[in-house]
Parts: structure tokens; sequence; C-alpha cells
């Protein structure tokens, strides 16, 4: 098989099943029908190149010299050059003839490939699978940062939000699902999170918060009660109890340890966590 990269391919009917049968089942196959002498292939051949190297995961030129693979052409209907038809599973879905700007082409293709928030949800998916919440969290939010209405993408980050015992956060999330989304994968994040509600009333937290409603300056039992919200994945609360002790007395006890280890507890590009550093950077700068 003649290949000038890994995504690259010339067509012959020696490699034709695997390449526009076989590949075409995990990846899109855009197939070039060009000749020699046709002109106006040859200004269309580095755009196909061009943006085929962008997306090497995703995406596959097969290029078909019709004077030499004339059953190929045939067998595509192939009547005028330049051709480029996209395979997808083995069947033709899209294609134009003629030449077209590098923008249409992107837009065409588009509508074929994987968007860069579907690599990032698949890649969350597989941390989740992994127990690597830190990383699916971070995968996810970067998904939800780009198609932020995606239900999908939604329901891993509260998973994450649940694994993490940020239950109020995990509760935010799920009620902007839109009721056309409220399926099974909903019904039973919903379900977990109840629980998980119920759970975090421990009775450890209740006497702390008594005790602190009752002597409302005690530093010691704002601290003991952080540490407490903290390991119940009320984390926002925990780091605002913390701001409210270190911004009185920077040098407090174990505050300030407590503060650093609960920041860093949060996974990599939450905002709860920019939020905090900011806040308590300030009190140390």
């Amino acid at each position: 098989m003649e290949q000038q990269s890994n995504n690259i391919i010339h067509v012959d009917l020696d490699n034709f099943q695997q390449v526009i049968l076989e590949t075409s089942q995990h990846k899109l196959v855009l197939v070039d029908f060009w000749a020699d002498w046709c002109e106006p292939c040859k200004n269309l051949m580095p755009v196909l190149e061009k943006l085929a190297a962008e997306r090497p995961d995703d995406l596959v030129l097969a290029k078909v010299n019709c004077d030499e693979q004339q059953q190929i052409a045939m067998q595509f209907g192939v009547r005028s050059l330049p051709t480029v038809i996209l395979v997808k599973d083995g069947q033709p879905v899209d294609g134009f003839a003629g030449v077209q700007s590098e923008t249409e082409i992107r837009t065409l293709l588009d509508k074929h490939l994987p968007s860069p928030a579907d690599g990032l949800l698949e890649q969350a998916r597989a941390a989740l699978a992994q127990s690597d919440v830190q990383q699916a969290f971070s995968l996810a939010k970067q998904a939800l940062e780009l198609e932020s209405e995606r239900s999908d993408i939604k329901f891993v980050l509260i998973e994450c939000f649940i694994e993490l015992k940020r239950i109020s956060e995990a509760r935010e999330l799920l009620e902007t699902i839109g009721l056309v989304d409220q399926d099974a994968t909903y019904q039973s994040l919903k379900g977990r999170i109840e629980l998980a509600e119920e759970a975090a009333e421990s009775p450890e937290i209740k006497a702390l918060q008594q005790t602190l409603a009752q002597n409302p300056d005690d530093m010691d039992v704002k601290v003991k009660l952080a540490v407490q919200l903290q390991q119940n994945g009320r984390a926002e609360e925990a780091l605002s109890l913390l701001l409210e002790v270190l911004r009185k007395d920077l040098n407090f006890g174990e505050a300030r340890r407590i503060m650093l280890d609960s920041l860093n507890a949060l996974p990599e590009g939450d905002a709860l966590a920019s939020q905090y550093r900011r806040k308590f950077y300030s009190l140390l700068y």
C-alpha cells in the first residue's frame, strides 16, 4: 500500500476494501478522485491534504487516480473531476464535484467529524471508568465550555461532582437539564444526589453548626466545621469558613494549612479553586 502519511493513502483495487470499507467503520474517509491532466484536481489536492493532516485521528484522505483506477471511479459513478466523496461505515454520506474553498470543505467535514467536545467527553468517560475522577472532571469541564448546552456532557460532570462529594454543585447543574433530556441517566443521577444530600447532614456537622450558632466568633469551631464540611463534599462552605478565620488571623492554628489542602484537593481547572486561591493569596500578599 503506497502511503504518504498515516492518513493519506493512494487507493487501488488491492487496498480498496481495507481503506474504503474497513477504515470507514471508525474514521471518516475523504475519497478524492483526480487525474494528472486535471489542473483543478492539482489545485484542490493541497487543501485536502492540509485538512487531513489536521485531523489524523478522525479523517483519512483516500486518493484515487482515475486514469489508473477506472474500475473504482466507475463503481462510485464519478462523471467529472475533481470529485470528492465522504464515506462513513462503508457508505457514501456526502460529497461535492469541482473545486471548493477550504472554508466550504471545512463546513462540510464539520457535519460528519466529531467535535473537539466529543473527544474530550470520550476521554472524560474513560477517566471515570478508571476511577480518575479529577482528570474526568477537568476534561468534562473543558468539553462543557466548548458546548455548554449538551446534556450528555453535563451528565458526566454531574457524576464527577457526586464522586467528589460536591453535591450542591451536582444539584445545581442537574437543574439545568431540560425536560426532553430527563431520561434514565438523569433519574439515576437525581437519585444519587438525593441520597448524598441526606448523608451529607452528618451528626458531627449538625453539632458543630449548633455550637457555632451559640458562639459565632469561635474560630476553632469554624475550622473544625470546615474540616467536616470538606470531608462531606461541601467544599465551598468549607472554604468560606476558612477564609473568614484567616481574614481575622492569618496564623490561626492549622487554618492556613487546611485551606491549602482544601484548595489542592479540588480538580485542575475548577472555578471554585481559582476563586478561593485569589482570595487566599490576596491575604498573603
